[in-house]
């Protein structure tokens, strides 16, 4: 396992930095085509949220993996490498795996705790399987993933130590009060149908707001968000679907806006928003909440009067000060134990094809000892002959039961790594046997992989 990573984070740098960073879906597809056709990597994905953008891939060399991975990223980003390398974090192997295992908890999200990212981890796999850039190493790293951000959540209080992005962002509004109370009977603007507009939409409706409208560029999927919204025995919010052509309109009439889409530029103009609050007599302030990156709607709406704006750059500053479960602690010692197991894990498979092949060898030494024998006592009959040829190969497996079995235990230990290249000295085992064994592996891996896409309706 040669496990690289390369991101920035809205712990390494600005949010200035990090909105210009942002890659586009048709970026990332081409930063991942990019990488693989690099001469270090042989997998890759990508994970991108609303503040952070990592590249995770499997390398054959340190150095030149960093330098070429650091520098496709800044191409594909728009970031010159110069000015993106000061915040970029580097993590290798085992820091690797405990970075992406930290993150799946929430330890290393702007709200700690909060569970979204698991949604945004699994994403991240999909595509990585969708476009067949994801293989053994980095299926099994992100399934872990999952499994481990999953158990913290179940097994401790992790959630108590922080709530989502949008949760947080909606009480950064609030300035205190109780969201329910602060958000009832208003009307809401939701701009986008992802799953945090999604995310955002509901939450509002939970707390009582009278109406939400959902504007998205593509109209069946607001329309499928309205549907969910209006279900009968649900919150009783009224909610309706426009396209984005009438987001100005809207605007002029709502209490609460939400935008969270993907596009590479503004949304919400702060003309736009100026308009809005004009067009009512009277004092009126539009509450604002940007969870995109890039941002969605110009920063200077912060300096507008009748207009609160909380973006992508105030939940970082507001989150700095926010109080650390105890929980904390518990979850750390899970990732500390999952990081160990998932090490141990990779180092017994790196050693199982040359197992495999050395049962294959002894497998053709005895079949070729049997036919020398037949050859010089051809009046065996075949039950004499079966209980030769099985009595043999009882002979040899008990042989080499122990040494495999231990040799499997040995390689799952730090420092195990070794032992396949002195299995394949001391047997005299040819490396193409074992590379077949190994592409053979990675194969079925893949066909697995299919299956699961399928199952799961993703394909």
């Amino acid at each position: 396992m040669s496990l690289l990573v390369i991101g920035l984070s809205h712990r390494s740098a600005p949010v200035s930095v990090l909105d210009r960073a942002s890659l586009s879906p048709d970026s990332r597809i081409k930063l991942l085509q990019d990488v693989l056709a690099a001469e270090p990597a042989t997998e890759a994905a990508v994970l991108t949220t609303c503040n952070r953008v990592e590249l995770y891939a499997d390398v054959d060399k340190f150095h030149a993996g960093v330098a070429e991975l650091s520098t496709l990223l800044a191409r594909h980003s728009g970031v010159g490498l110069d000015e993106l390398t000061p915040y970029l974090y580097v993590h290798y192997e085992d820091r690797a795996v405990h970075h992406l295992f930290t993150v799946a908890c929430g330890l290393d999200s702007m709200v700690v705790g909060e569970g979204q990212i698991l949604g945004q981890i699994k994403d991240t796999l999909a595509s990585g399987q969708e476009l067949h850039t994801a293989g053994r190493l980095l299926n099994d790293l992100f399934q872990q993933a999952l499994r481990v951000g999953k158990r913290a959540h179940s097994e401790t209080g992790i959630d108590r130590a922080g709530q989502s992005l949008v949760t947080f962002g909606l009480e950064q509004l609030a300035a205190g009060a109780d969201v329910d109370t602060w958000a009832g009977g208003r009307r809401a603007l939701v701009i986008g149908a992802g799953s945090m507009s999604s995310l955002a939409a509901a939450t509002l409706a939970r707390a009582g707001v009278a109406e939400i409208v959902v504007a998205n560029r593509t109209a069946s999927r607001a329309e499928r968000l309205v549907a969910i919204l209006n279900e009968p025995g649900g919150t009783g919010v009224r909610a309706r679907a426009v396209d984005m052509g009438a987001v100005d309109a809207e605007l002029t009439r709502a209490d609460i806006v939400v935008s969270c889409t993907g596009a590479t530029g503004l949304v919400l103009t702060a003309d736009a928003v100026e308009a809005a609050i004009g067009s009512v007599p009277g004092d009126r302030e539009i509450a604002l909440l940007d969870l995109a990156m890039p941002r969605d709607i110009d920063a200077a709406v912060h300096r507008l009067g009748g207009a609160r704006l909380i973006d992508i750059e105030s939940l970082a500053d507001a989150s700095a000060d926010a109080p650390m479960a105890a929980d904390v602690d518990q979850v750390k010692r899970i990732v500390a134990d999952e990081v160990a197991a998932f090490g141990a894990a990779q180092r017994a498979a790196h050693i199982t094809p040359t197992v495999v092949a050395l049962r294959a060898m002894a497998a053709d030494v005895v079949t070729n000892e049997i036919t020398r024998l037949e050859g010089r006592l051809p009046g065996l009959d075949e039950r004499q002959r079966a209980e030769i040829t099985q009595t043999v190969r009882r002979v040899v497996d008990k042989l080499l039961h122990a040494p495999t079995v231990r040799v499997k235990q040995l390689a799952g230990e730090p420092g195990g790594a070794g032992y396949a290249d002195a299995l394949r000295e001391l047997f005299d085992l040819d490396p193409q046997t074992v590379a077949a064994v190994s592409r053979a592996d990675r194969s079925e891996a893949g066909d697995r992989n299919a299956v699961d896409l399928r199952n799961r309706g993703r394909v």
